[in-house]
């Protein structure tokens, strides 16, 4: 996945430029040329690119294979996992249930998990909905990240929310950013009880379903093509 987001950089920044008035607009081949140079740089072995203008998909392609294995090329279904992209729709479902009325993005984390508690009980106690995605906790920048990767750890979800009384603040309480992967999980689970909904089911229900994305899983468990 990092080295799809480093193929992806000189792209992005290239399509920026024209949208700017920098450069002329890029043709076709030269657009191809700019992917696979990149990932010949970065070692990426396959990557989809869309352009897509006032609503309309300029350019979709795939390059290169979705398996080195099987040596399937990718094309304009192949599906990537998107890794931290999915924390916006986290963000997006808790502003569904704040827009419904479910919930205010200022309420106590623990009104809706009593059993949430950080390393400082007066943190703990005042722990806003709010405070669980703007990554200012204190906590350190990917404190506890080794609870959830690399994939196939044994941490249930009720382990993780517990051993967060364990992570020490390194800064006060909303006072730096320091990117954060637990805090979102325990976001995802305000989703589910508030919701009584999984996050899947909830992300699948009322964001991918409602905007007709039909080919977006909310997990890996749920595609059916895996190649």
């Amino acid at each position: 996945m990092k080295n799809i987001l480093r193929a992806l950089l000189p792209v992005l920044f290239l399509f920026g430029s024209v949208v700017n008035g920098f450069s002329q607009p890029l043709s076709p081949r030269q657009i191809d040329q700019l992917v696979q140079r990149s990932m010949k740089t970065f070692d990426v072995p396959g990557m989809a690119v869309a352009v897509i203008k006032d609503g309309k998909v300029i350019l979709a392609k795939g390059y290169g294979v979705r398996s080195i294995k099987t040596g399937k090329k990718v094309d304009t279904h192949t599906l990537f996992a998107i890794a931290s992209n999915s924390k916006a729709f986290t963000t997006a479902a808790l502003a569904i249930l704040a827009d419904r009325g479910k919930l205010h993005w200022d309420d106590r984390v623990q009104k809706y998990i009593p059993e949430f508690q950080v390393y400082s009980p007066y943190v703990s106690a005042d722990f806003r909905i709010r405070d669980l995605v703007t990554h200012r906790s204190g906590l350190g920048l990917g404190a506890g990240d080794f609870m959830i990767f690399p994939d196939g750890n044994n941490f249930t979800l009720p382990e993780l929310i517990h051993n967060l009384r364990y992570l020490r603040q390194e800064t006060p309480f909303r006072s730096k950013f320091a990117y954060d992967n637990l805090l979102y999980v325990v976001a995802g689970e305000v989703v589910h009880r508030v919701s009584g909904m999984s996050w899947e089911d909830f992300v699948q229900k009322n964001i991918f379903d409602k905007l007709g994305m039909t080919e977006t899983a909310p997990s890996l468990k749920r595609v059916k093509d895996r190649s």
